[in-house]
């Protein structure tokens, strides 16, 4: 491919490519993926940029949007999960809600099992009504425990009957790492979840409950005139508008974050800290350094033509190849100085070529850049010449040497 042709590529993907030096696009018949550099294992989370020191035992940061997963550190072990377990309790009570099966009015009496909950509570007697929407609150701001055992009993039936509908909801939505006994996070050796099962149970409850998830901000909550201050530091910070957190003596300190900057949305889980203090810090420095290492980038849009492919023995030249749809990544951003994108098909195309018929693949590479392999597709119907004219052309192609 000539010079002037990789300039003409560049423009055509966009102003979010033009920074990309000159020479890094090609067309060419398909070969062998690049072997991509390995991150180091060992005590430092596992990044795109290379290792990142962490004090987290287990640790791992996500893009909402393109699902890019920036940091790793054990974050598909099995771990206890201390409260932040009442992300499922509260995953399945919103979905109770959003079916209109229960209300945030709705009023529901306080038995004593749930009563006599230990650890963190909200402060509900036995015997008495309680409101739904305090008992949401309940649960997200003062993580009670007694308020997280009267919604299990209130939908499930049965705290027991709840753990089953839990336990086969993480397996609906794919959480392999997880098995639940309480809808508490109450210490037990049975019940584990990894980092990457809690961040997509956070993913879930933001996309698909955004009239629940402003509960997550709220910084205070007063029932029974106690007053209880959000154990979420990022909350408080101002920093995340969600979602929990979490300590028992086996898991450590741990916190699951959502925030939101720019436009751009991360969800963090960390556990495994020693303190509160610990858990603090190492949070915010970590959801600092993502925003600040990352950005997304729009390669190109649906019906962006990325470049023209050679069709042979059709009624047009050439074919316009697209990426289809919106593609939208999470890059470095130094991404521009490293980057490679590389256009592969086989050339020329034999015609008949169908509108949306899968003919290439963009190809993206770079240091500090996660491997990507995009299928490209027609952009038009290339039909083929008539018999008369397919032998024209095959005269006229070897008469002129093309």
């Amino acid at each position: 491919m000539k010079l002037s042709r990789r300039l003409a590529l560049a423009s055509a993907l966009g102003s979010s490519l033009a920074g990309i030096a000159p020479g890094t696009f090609a067309a060419h018949a398909p070969k062998g993926k690049s072997k991509e550099k390995e991150v180091p294992a060992g005590s430092p989370g596992e990044t795109p940029l290379g290792p990142v020191e962490t004090v987290a035992k287990w640790a791992f940061i996500q893009d909402f949007t393109t699902g890019a997963v920036l940091l790793n550190k054990g974050a598909d072990e099995a771990m206890p999960p201390s409260s932040m377990t009442k992300l499922m309790t509260m995953y399945l009570v919103y979905e109770q809600l959003k079916k209109g099966q229960l209300k945030l009015t709705d009023t529901v009496t306080v038995s004593a099992r749930a009563a006599a909950m230990g650890g963190s509570r909200m402060f509900i007697d036995v015997g008495k009504p309680v409101v739904i929407e305090d008992l949401v609150r309940g649960v997200i701001v003062a993580s009670g425990n007694d308020a997280a055992t009267v919604l299990a009993e209130t939908v499930g039936g049965s705290q027991e009957k709840f753990v089953d509908m839990m336990n086969a909801k993480a397996k609906e939505l794919g959480m392999t790492h997880s098995t639940f006994r309480n809808p508490t996070g109450w210490p037990d050796p049975e019940q584990f979840m990894s980092c990457r099962d809690i961040a997509t149970l956070a993913n879930r409850i933001v996309k698909e409950f955004p009239e629940y998830y402003k509960y997550e901000s709220e910084r205070s909550f007063k029932y029974n005139n106690i007053e209880q201050q959000n154990r979420h530091p990022m909350v408080q910070a101002g920093t995340a508008d969600g979602l929990k957190t979490g300590h028992t003596d086996a898991g450590g300190f741990g916190l699951v974050a959502s925030s939101s900057r720019d436009g751009r949305r991360m969800v963090m889980v960390l556990n495994g800290m020693t303190s509160m203090h610990e858990r603090a810090q190492e949070s915010e420095k970590l959801m600092n350094w993502a925003f600040g290492n990352f950005e997304n980038v729009t390669l190109f849009s649906a019906n962006e033509v990325i470049d023209n492919a050679q069709v042979w023995l059709g009624t047009d030249k050439t074919v316009p190849l697209t990426g289809g749809r919106d593609l939208v990544v999470t890059l470095p951003k130094s991404w521009r100085q490293t980057a490679s994108i590389k256009i592969s098909y086989d050339a020329p195309i034999k015609a008949p070529v169908a509108k949306g018929q899968p003919v290439g693949v963009l190809m993206l590479r770079g240091h500090g850049v996660p491997a990507m392999d995009v299928n490209l597709i027609a952009g038009a119907d290339v039909p083929r010449l008539s018999l008369p004219m397919r032998g024209l052309a095959v005269v006229s192609h070897f008469v002129s040497g093309g």
